[in-house]
């Protein structure tokens, strides 16, 4: 849907006066177009800064007006950053957090970006970056406080569905812990590791830390073959292996391994197939 507010200047007769009149018809065309619509639910970018918008369309108002549900993603971004970027040429705060959106493929993987990874971003500096990460963890935490709305996990199936959305956007390799109640509800799950996993870059006890800090009974492992193939590799066994020999000494159960691959089915249970195990 779009939605637009032009203005355009009278017609005048042809000559030197219609000559004269054009600059009026095109300047209102230019600095007045509103916001447009795109397919995804945000807003298109904007040709002028929030103070150039009308008070009534800044999305501050509008949160205020209206509640936090009327704003599109961008404008709630753009509302934690509250400033574009300054400089020789003014980018609106609100044309930066669509970027942002852009760059990282949708609120999730934004969500997934790294404080470092945020910084790449032109006008994203290390305050906004910051203030953006605090803002996602916290939507982290209120789901997680909720024991009535804490995910439970009892196959290596619900794994999957509980991480396929986030780790599908994944570029390298990352590997997850799910922290679990003796009621095999997740109560958080840490992100430990990215890029190469290997038995010399994983310290078991790093596995565990959280684990042990907030008396979890047991953990699930869940890492991603950007490959797409699931297929476990030499490594991937050997690391199941160590953790469950530590987790059997620390009385914190390892449930499982999960490799997740491309696709909803395509994903390696380590403890079905008895690989690390004993």
């Amino acid at each position: 849907m779009m939605r637009a507010a032009m203005s355009i200047a009278p017609t005048t007769p042809s000559g030197s006066d219609g000559a004269a009149a054009l600059p009026a018809l095109t300047a209102p065309l230019s600095s007045t177009v509103a916001a447009v619509e795109v397919p995804n639910g945000d807003v298109a970018a904007q040709p002028y800064l929030i103070r150039d918008m009308a008070s009534a369309e800044r999305p501050r108002e509008r949160l205020k007006r209206y509640g936090a549900s009327s704003l599109s993603n961008a404008e709630l971004i753009a509302v934690i950053w509250r400033t574009g970027s300054s400089g020789k040429e003014r980018v609106s705060v609100l044309s930066i957090a669509q970027q942002a959106l852009r760059q990282f493929q949708s609120l999730t993987g934004l969500a997934q970006a790294t404080v470092e990874e945020l910084t790449t971003l032109p006008g994203v500096g290390d305050v906004k970056a910051i203030e953006l990460a605090a803002a996602f963890e916290l939507g982290k935490r209120l789901v997680a406080s909720d024991p009535a709305e804490r995910p439970v996990v009892r196959s290596p199936r619900e794994v999957v569905n509980l991480v396929q959305n986030d780790m599908a956007l994944l570029q390298q390799e990352e590997l997850w812990v799910l922290l679990l109640s003796s009621k095999n509800q997740v109560l958080a799950i840490r992100k430990l590791y990215r890029g190469t996993l290997n038995s010399s870059t994983v310290r078991v006890a790093e596995l565990f830390r959280s684990a042990i800090r907030e008396n979890c009974a047991s953990v699930i492992i869940v890492h991603n073959h950007p490959s797409g193939d699931p297929t476990p590799s030499p490594e991937d066994v050997r690391v199941t292996a160590e953790a469950a020999q530590a987790g059997q000494l620390l009385d914190i159960e390892v449930l499982d391994h999960v490799i997740v691959g491309a696709g909803r089915d395509r994903y390696v249970s380590m403890k079905e197939r008895g690989l690390g195990f004993s």
